[in-house]
């Protein structure tokens, strides 16, 4: 089983290692403390490479797994696949992502809530933690892996012969 889905568990692990080069450059250039308010803005930009990772993904699986034909169900499945590889590691990327890489993450974004009017500090502190953030990323994960696979299958399926 493992061995034949080889390349949409090697996708899961590339994707979830550019989602960390991504909060890199994030905290870098400032999205996580003095830029923090444009930070829900450009964080947005990281769904083009998220894109670009199935379509590179699904496109290796119809060619070196599928011999170059691939119906969408085969994609939608493979796409689904990395979706939940993503979701297992997510875990682990939040913690590397607000443990080392961003330490102070939750406390600026937490203080920008509440000095924006956006939520109370009782409100922003349970929404503002490495647990929520986990549940709530591994549900994004599986439902854009799920709504970005249903799509770029479409776009690499191949036509199929005639079976009648």
């Amino acid at each position: 089983m493992l061995k034949q889905r080889k390349t949409e568990i090697k996708w899961g692990v590339i994707f979830i290692i550019a989602g960390l080069l991504w909060m890199l450059v994030e905290r870098l250039v400032g999205l996580h403390d003095n830029y923090i308010a444009y930070h829900s803005t450009y964080t947005n930009f990281f769904a083009l490479i998220a894109i670009a990772i199935y379509v590179l993904a699904l496109r290796e699986k119809r060619e070196k797994d599928l011999n170059g034909s691939m119906t969408w169900k085969q994609g939608f499945v493979s796409g689904l696949i990395i979706a939940i590889v993503v979701a297992i590691l997510t875990p682990i990327s939040q913690w590397v992502t607000h443990v080392i890489i961003s330490p102070n993450y939750f406390e600026n974004v937490s203080n920008f809530a509440v000095t924006q009017g956006e939520m109370s500090a009782e409100q922003a502190e349970v929404y503002f933690q490495l647990g929520s953030y986990i549940v709530q990323s591994m549900i994004f994960a599986l439902v854009m892996g799920a709504i970005t696979a249903a799509i770029v299958a479409v776009f690499m399926k191949t036509p199929q012969p005639d079976t009648d």
